[in-house]
């Protein structure tokens, strides 16, 4: 029965004697109960063995004496019958859980004495002491001194005891670690020994409680996260499961350097060695709906340093539906919703209104809401009925008055809309299956409502059969359409741009300065007991979120799913339709082709390989029918390869300067090609010769492209040009260029791509720096700087995905980088062992050609690579797909191209 929760919010459990607790000693109804007799920080709990009886907390503070028997005493009882007596004068005792039933603590007051008989009484003496030694602490003034005093006993305690090793699994295994800390579990720490091995991580805990030592095998650790505890960097969680909400373990260490410590020994163990996801590892997977609103919430939630077992970080989850009243929830409307682009302090007009005028007549530090959204008290007003224990421990012993409970789902909706001061939001219990938290199935007597009716069951609104409906309805709302383009508005209020600052202002979500992270600096304030009050102020208010995001959060747009499955065969679905095969039809079955392609390109092959260039290839090119390959070269040579006869057919060179890139324009009839030497080339297919020539820019012309009469080039002087060209397909005839926009960079622009609509253009440049233009109006919408110091940085490539949403960057970095267009948030990043030269990719796979000259299959949202396939023997530093993507050929730095396909 007895529990960490039975002794005060930051209050230690030292150790426990078994022993009789003698009542009425000497008397004619003198009474004796076997339990045991367990010492804490701030008092004395003894539990008897018999469940009837009520378990007995004896408060130091309330004590008036505490001592031992002296022999010279003629009258003392424990002289006779008694050894290792020790006896206790209080004023005041609380009993617990009398009848074994969980229910508000039970207050005696008036002198009392009771007598514990150790059963080892040689261990008395100790005892007494220690107890002196808690009871001086319990009795200063200040909370300060007194928690000082305390963890001077813990520390003097841990420092004489270390981990026993008899504990191992093994007695092969290799000690790497040990050090102090504390388990951390809702509103208590439980203070012992960490011990990492070669195979297992250990704590165990002081006292023994709950069991002598708690063990987790490396190789099962999935996730490990550094966590704030107490607004300290402390902390360190591990799961040893993928999606679960709940730990497998939680520590708080002594010293930051222990916890990194230890976080590094488990870190290695995990597969590919992430020990710690990031919040854009996340948002890609969400987007294309790998992972649901549920699921990203949570690991949100993970990131932003919320736990389950830190109920001051527990996580947050929005209310989401605002109908409770009607008999029907209707998912389709709207007005079902509630406004997640709003706080919920600001969901009412009228309370924010009354709020905004206080605010702005408030002296600093202003604030908007006098309380949090998230807060111990307000989890357990969700939890009360299968948490009791945790109520009773937060409010000293009793539940919350009847009429303040969580009656009613629709109450407590009213209440957060009209409340004065009531802001807070749900928990991910109302997104989950376990419907227990709305059922009083403990029959819990949580008193008497004003009418007279027993606070019982949660009332649920009449669109929910019962509590198993209610939570499958709200999960269906949570996953809806609506939600789903709208989740990222709340995310931005939460962990995102609009969390501080004067976007947190104009979203009218400000939060007391203390509740944020570095709101307040404890290692800073140097009275103990300021420094004390600050922190159960802190925790008991409740704490703001860790911000992730400075920027925009992308939307989710989830895709309308394909009328043909990828297993159907093209002829079954063509017959099945009940109309000739159309335009959009086709472009299903041409789509369908492009996904079994990308889903088996690690069955790609090498088909032959020619050494056709004197230096690297630097671009490749393939007319309409794929019978001709033109390559361009650092040897500053254009070649016609023809994949008919195998041979040369032209080999071209404009100077003696390197060529860059080169693109056939449509109709196959001109080559354009870009030069070190500032110039782009125009090359008549037709009348194999040089037709134009653009002198376009101060430096080395990098890449180029066309789209629709348009020519966009990058050059190293620091610039990207828009040129118009009449004529969809040039003439023989010399032609005049109009420069149509120049969009300026501060160093050398490497590469440049465009998406489908031919409206956003990206570019990248030697150091990093990824910049994402409106090419109708000519201006930069997102620049994202390199996040990572190297001298020199060569961005290689950048490709849009198909849907335009979305642009994947590679280079010197080691690293692929996804980013959100709309935005220009880093939506996902894999890291990778060497740098990658070139790319193709749909979405999900990526395609790669590596520093080392293999060809890699990438798992975009695993962040692994699934194949490698052995190629050239320098850098890849050229791709060419066909519109199938079922032919690939590479250019390398061993001055070869290589044809592939793939066999299915």
């Amino acid at each position: 029965r007895f529990s960490l929760l039975l002794l005060n919010l930051e209050e230690y459990y030292f150790e426990q004697h078994t022993a009789n607790h003698i009542i009425n000693k000497d008397c004619k109804d003198e009474r004796k109960f076997r339990g045991s007799l367990k010492i804490c920080s701030k008092s004395i709990i003894f539990e008897p063995d018999d469940n009837i009886q009520p378990i007995i907390k004896i408060p130091l503070r309330d004590c008036i004496s505490i001592k031992a028997p002296e022999d010279n005493e003629a009258n003392n009882p424990f002289t006779r019958n008694t050894h290792g007596g020790i006896s206790v004068v209080c004023s005041q005792v609380f009993l617990i859980k009398e009848r074994n039933v969980i229910a508000p603590y039970k207050t005696v007051r008036g002198r009392a004495e009771h007598l514990f008989q150790l059963d080892v009484a040689g261990k008395v003496g100790d005892v007494v002491q220690t107890l002196h030694q808690l009871y001086r602490a319990s009795c200063l003034d200040k909370m300060g001194d007194q928690a000082a005093m305390i963890t001077a006993i813990l520390q003097s305690r841990l420092a004489r005891t270390s981990f026993d090793k008899n504990r191992f699994q093994s007695i092969s295994e290799t000690l790497h670690m040990e050090c102090k800390a504390e388990m951390v579990t809702p509103l208590v720490t439980n203070p012992g020994h960490v011990c990492v091995s070669d195979a297992n991580l250990y704590f165990q805990p002081l006292n023994g409680y709950p069991k002598p030592v708690v063990q987790i095998t490396l190789q099962n650790v999935r996730r490990i996260y550094k966590r704030r505890h107490g607004l300290m960097p402390l902390g360190l969680e591990v799961f040893c499961t993928e999606n679960d909400l709940c730990s497998d373990i939680y520590l708080k260490f002594y010293s930051c350097q222990d916890r990194d410590e230890v976080y590094r020994l488990i870190a290695k163990y995990i597969e590919n060695h992430i020990a710690e996801h990031t919040a854009e590892s996340y948002v890609l997977q969400w987007q294309r709906g790998h992972i649901s609103n549920y699921q990203y919430l949570l690991h949100l939630n993970n990131l932003a340093d919320r736990s389950c077992n830190d109920l001051s970080q527990y996580p947050v989850f929005p209310w989401i539906i605002a109908d409770y009243s009607s008999s029907v929830l209707d998912l389709t409307k709207p007005e079902t919703f509630r406004d997640l682009s709003k706080p919920v302090g600001a969901l009412n007009k009228e309370r924010l209104d009354r709020l905004v005028t206080r605010y702005q007549e408030m002296q600093e530090p202003k604030f908007m809401y006098g309380s949090h959204y998230s807060s111990p008290g307000y989890v357990l007003f969700y939890l009360v009925r299968v948490a009791p224990e945790y109520m009773l421990c937060l409010q000293n012993g009793k539940f919350d008055h009847a009429d303040r409970m969580f009656n009613s789902i629709a109450e407590t909706w009213k209440n957060c809309l009209d409340g004065a001061t009531d802001f807070k939001e749900l928990i991910p219990e109302f997104y989950e299956n376990d419907s227990s938290f709305l059922v009083n199935s403990l029959k819990l007597d949580l008193g008497k409502r004003q009418g007279g009716k027993m606070v019982e069951d949660v009332e649920l609104p009449p669109w929910a059969s019962g509590p198993d409906d209610f939570l499958q309805k709200s999960q269906e709302a949570l996953e809806s359409p609506y939600v789903s383009e709208h989740l990222h508005e709340w995310i931005d209020i939460i962990f995102g741009y609009k969390q501080k600052g004067s976007e947190a202002v104009a979203a009218h979500n400000v939060f007391h300065p203390l509740t944020y992270e570095g709101g307040v600096d404890l290692n800073s304030i140097m009275d103990p007991n300021e420094k004390v009050a600050l922190l159960t102020q802190i925790l008991e208010f409740g704490q703001t979120p860790k911000q992730l995001f400075t920027t925009p959060h992308p939307q989710r747009k989830i895709q309308k799913l394909k009328s043909l499955s990828r297993t159907s065969s093209h002829s079954i679905s063509i017959a099945e339709s009940p109309v000739s095969p159309n335009e959009e039809s086709f472009e299903d079955l041409t789509e369908e082709s492009i996904t079994l392609a990308w889903n088996n390109i690690a069955k790609l092959k090498l088909d032959k390989q020619y050494k056709i260039h004197k230096e690297a290839i630097t671009g490749i090119a393939v007319t309409c029918n794929g019978s001709s390959v033109f390559t361009t070269s650092q040897d500053s040579t254009l070649k016609m390869f023809s994949k008919d006869s195998k041979t040369i057919q032209r080999s071209v060179s404009f100077s003696n300067m390197a060529l860059s890139s080169c693109i056939i324009l449509p109709g196959d009839t001109t080559v354009i090609t870009s030069s070190w030497d500032n110039h782009i080339y125009f090359y008549s297919i037709a009348f194999g010769r040089q037709q134009d020539v653009l002198l376009g820019h101060d430096d080395a012309v990098s890449k180029i492209c066309w789209r629709d009469g348009h020519l966009f080039s990058a050059s190293w002087d620091s610039t990207v040009k828009v040129w118009h060209c009449p004529g969809e397909t040039l003439s023989n005839k010399k032609q005049h260029f109009e420069l149509l926009a120049q969009l300026e960079h501060d160093v050398s622009v490497n590469t440049i791509d465009l998406n489908a609509a031919n409206t956003i253009l990206a570019s990248g440049t030697k150091e990093g720096t990824i910049s994402v233009w409106d090419i109708t109006t000519a201006t930069m919408l997102h620049q994202l700087p390199p996040c990572f110091l190297l001298l020199l940085f060569l961005l290689f490539a950048s490709f849009f995905h198909t849907d335009s949403r979305h642009l994947l960057s590679a280079g010197e970095d080691c690293c692929f980088k996804v980013i959100d267009v709309q935005t220009g948030m880093v939506v996902s990043s894999v890291t990778t062992e060497e740098p990658q030269r070139c790319f193709k990719w749909d979405g999900n796979t990526i395609l790669s050609g590596s520093q080392s000259g293999e060809l890699l299959v990438w798992d975009l949202l695993g962040g692994k690579v699934t194949e490698r396939i052995k190629g050239h023997t320098g850098a890849v530093t050229s791709m060419w797909m066909n519109e199938q993507c079922n032919s690939v050929i590479t250019g390398g730095e061993d001055k070869q191209i290589m044809f592939w396909k793939l066999q299915y």
